[in-house]
């Protein structure tokens, strides 16, 4: 853009849109000298406006480079452009021992990142691991490298549910603030369990045996988590059953309040596997960036 003079420098520059470090150092490297002041884009600032087809946000963007005296670094630059407002989602993967949701939880991370398109630039699925089992968010990727290293370290890294590692789980989870968080959870309803995810929004339960279910939705229930999705496991399958509620995307809350969005089984879940572009997983991933805009 710069060879070929859409970009010529002058006295305001402001940046709109998600960006890596590595990115953001290329930018300011190019363009820092090009500009008197360089402004980037805060999505959570900026007043909000109530409109019949959802909230609207005025952008605000903070100056992050200045040259001169007409803004300083830390200044706010208000504008009169417009922005879909968008949701904090915290959804916890609950669900009995050895049902596939740390499959899941990979499985759908990497789904998320593969459908962000124009309408959702910014969404990045942040994840919990709230189960002090040994198998963090390196245990997938470890193993599809290397099983027995995997498995070698897992005991190592384990430890126990205490009351100590509830409450500071549960900080994790009241504090997270991406757009899409998930939090995953050991396979036990345990007043610790329910501590950590006491401050979540949202729930997908995932069972290998469909009787499970019931004592899941009470433990959501009581905690005022909405349901978005019921999945049944099945390990030797060979498809994903989705099913979706009817116009469930012009209806989400109302429908939210009696009965998920998605129910439905997912096939082999194991590790090792790409899981990200299973039918079930690529539904749930769209039902969660929804939510975010509901």
């Amino acid at each position: 853009m710069i060879d070929s003079g859409e970009i010529t420098g002058g006295h305001r520059l402001l940046i709109d849109g998600a960006q890596s470090v590595a990115v953001g150092y290329t930018i300011a490297h190019k363009l820092a000298h090009l500009y008197e002041v360089i402004a980037v884009l805060d999505p959570k600032l900026g007043s909000k406006i109530n409109t019949n087809t959802g909230s609207l946000r005025y952008k605000n963007y903070i100056v992050t480079i200045s040259h001169g005296t007409s803004y300083k670094v830390g200044d706010v630059i208000e504008t009169q452009e417009k922005q879909q407002e968008r949701n904090i989602i915290k959804v916890v993967l609950c669900g009995p021992p050895h049902s596939g949701k740390s499959c899941l939880r990979e499985g759908l991370k990497q789904a998320i990142l593969g459908t962000l398109y124009a309408p959702y630039p910014s969404i990045y699925p942040y994840v919990i691991t709230a189960c002090p089992d040994g198998e963090g968010s390196w245990y997938q990727k470890t193993y599809e490298q290397n099983q027995e290293l995997a498995k070698d370290n897992k005991p190592c890294l384990k430890s126990e549910l205490t009351p100590e590692f509830a409450e500071q789980a549960s900080k994790w989870v009241t504090s997270a603030n991406q757009l899409i968080n998930i939090i995953d959870i050991g396979g036990k309803i345990t007043p610790e369990n329910e501590k950590i995810i006491a401050p979540a929004t949202h729930a997908v339960i995932l069972a290998a045996d469909t009787n499970d279910f019931a004592d899941w939705e009470k433990c959501c229930q009581k905690l005022n988590l909405k349901i978005v999705a019921k999945i049944h496991s099945i390990l030797h399958a060979t498809q994903d059953e989705v099913f979706l509620l009817e116009e469930w995307k012009l209806n989400t809350d109302k429908l939210l309040e009696t009965a998920p969005l998605l129910t439905g089984s997912i096939h082999r879940l194991e590790r090792g596997e790409d899981l990200s572009t299973r039918p079930m997983i690529k539904a749930l991933a769209e039902v969660l960036i929804h939510l975010t805009r509901c």
